[in-house]
């Protein structure tokens, strides 16, 4: 990672599960980057935290006691660290981290899913998922010289906190309402609200292709049950404006087969993605 003298900047994302990939170090290109491109960023995965629990994993049966400890768990520490733009002296560093925010640990966070989404992929395990940036434990910002900030180490860092605003009680209440008529079987779960939440997630993480794909099932699945649905009278137009969005989805899930999407087909995917989550508002409401 160049010499001591050179600095770099970092974030630091600590979980309290393991984050899945062996820890090490691993080096990580641009999408679309050739092989040989210089790597842009250089991410640090760590496990801390739970002892080693040998004595229980020899004994596979034991008695439950009631009322027992919490297990201990492990934490997953991830470090990732711009290696494209290191920076020229310690005074623009200083500058930088003074004025760092949210959106550098978002873009910290971006990279940190891609690495496992590329994870899932290659251990073809579906339970694996992407991290959020409120499941965090800590997030830290900060820039170090040469091996130190791989070594969790650093010059300076400093710990953000995001702000929650003040939701209104009804907004807060809602979902718990919805939830307890879902798992009291008053109310059923549509498969295209599930089928939506996986567009809504490629489309957030870059995965502009496969959003495209997904999206085209969301919407048909999503006619078919809404039509179907008690509230279906109050929806008649919302329902006739995802009807009518159908072509266009269809040319870009054919297109996502061959290839990127244009932009006004990435517009497309988002402004359908954005109807359909109305309607899923709209039903709620109705429901209620």
């Amino acid at each position: 990672m160049s010499d001591a003298s050179t600095l770099f900047r970092f974030v630091q994302l600590e979980y309290p599960w393991p984050l899945g990939p062996t820890d090490g170090r691993y080096l990580l290109r641009r999408p679309g980057d050739s092989a040989d491109a210089d790597p842009a960023h250089v991410l640090v995965i760590a496990t801390l935290g739970a002892p080693e629990r040998r004595r229980l994993l020899a004994k596979r049966k034991r008695n439950a006691q009631p009322e027992p400890d919490p297990t201990p768990v492990a934490t997953g520490r991830a470090t990732v660290i711009d290696v494209g733009a290191p920076f020229s002296d310690e005074p623009g560093a200083r500058a930088w981290l003074a004025r760092a925010d949210e959106q550098d640990v978002a873009d910290g966070l971006a990279v940190l899913n891609h690495a496992l989404h590329a994870f899932r992929l290659v251990t073809a395990d579906p339970y694996l998922h992407p991290v959020g940036r409120v499941q965090a434990l800590v997030a830290r910002l900060g820039f170090g010289a040469g091996e130190q900030v791989a070594d969790g180490l650093w010059t300076e860092a400093r710990e953000l906190t995001p702000r929650r605003g003040r939701q209104p009680r009804a907004k807060v209440l809602q979902p718990q309402a919805r939830l307890a008529a879902v798992l009291g079987g008053r109310e059923p779960a549509l498969a295209c609200e599930e089928l939506a939440l996986r567009a809504k997630l490629d489309l957030d993480h870059g995965r502009e292709r496969e959003a495209a794909l997904q999206l085209l099932v969301a919407l048909d699945a999503a006619v078919a049950e809404l039509q179907a649905d008690p509230a279906a009278e109050t929806l008649g137009e919302r329902l006739s404006e995802l009807r009518g969005q159908r072509d266009q989805i269809a040319a870009a899930a054919q297109s996502a087969l061959a290839g990127p999407l244009s932009s006004a087909e990435r517009e497309v995917v988002a402004f359908t993605l954005g109807r359909i989550e109305a309607a899923f508002r709209a039903r709620a409401v109705a429901n209620a």
